[in-house]
């Protein structure tokens, strides 16, 4: 037995008894339109809701705000990239894409925020490594709350699983807001239905 799994087994057999999870309670929802108040969340954390009734409405809004030469890795079949990706794709040959594109699962509309797994990126660092990202989202995929995300078998069944609000953000002692600094300078959610 070498040194590593000597060492991971005293961590298995150290492990406390497995019990059950608590139950999380389903908190009275606060009402009102669940897209006017993700919106209006989304708009708060620093991104941005457009609506789309094709994938060339798409196409035509990543040219309009990141112009015709921008870069683009696309994890969806509805909006081409420029820059193929698959599960192959090494995560640093990302680093000079300007716009990810990808669908998110589901939104939730008490924080305006979208999640993702592995399923949703292809690739992980393209919700992270990009300039800015693309988030398609299905406006019958809103779920009120936070507490509601639990419930879903998607989340029990992910590997991993990412809830996005907004761009990268930070600000120094002064206040001074720079967005994109650990991520993407820009999210914009697109409205619209696979």
């Amino acid at each position: 037995m070498t040194t590593r799994e000597a060492f991971l087994a005293k961590v298995r057999a150290a492990q406390p008894a497995a019990r059950p999870r608590p139950d999380v309670p389903l908190f009275a929802a606060p009402g009102g339109d669940l897209r006017a108040r993700f919106t209006a969340a989304l708009q708060t954390m620093g991104g941005a809701c457009v609506d789309a009734t094709s994938s060339n409405d798409v196409a035509e809004l990543i040219r309009a705000r990141f112009g015709a030469n921008a870069s683009i890795a696309s994890s969806v079949p509805e909006v081409a990239g420029t820059r193929a990706l698959s599960p192959d794709t090494e995560p640093a040959s990302l680093q000079d894409v300007d716009v990810g594109v990808v669908r998110a699962r589901f939104g939730v509309a008490e924080t305006g925020s979208v999640w993702f797994s592995e399923r949703e990126y292809v690739v992980n660092a393209l919700g992270y490594i990009v300039q800015h990202l693309v988030v398609l989202l299905d406006p019958v995929q809103l779920l009120d709350g936070l507490q509601d995300v639990y419930r879903r078998d998607d989340f029990h069944g992910a590997r991993y699983a990412a809830l996005v609000t907004g761009p990268s953000a930070t600000a120094d002692i002064e206040g001074v807001l720079i967005r994109g600094a650990q991520g993407v300078r820009s999210l914009t959610v697109v409205w619209l239905a696979p």
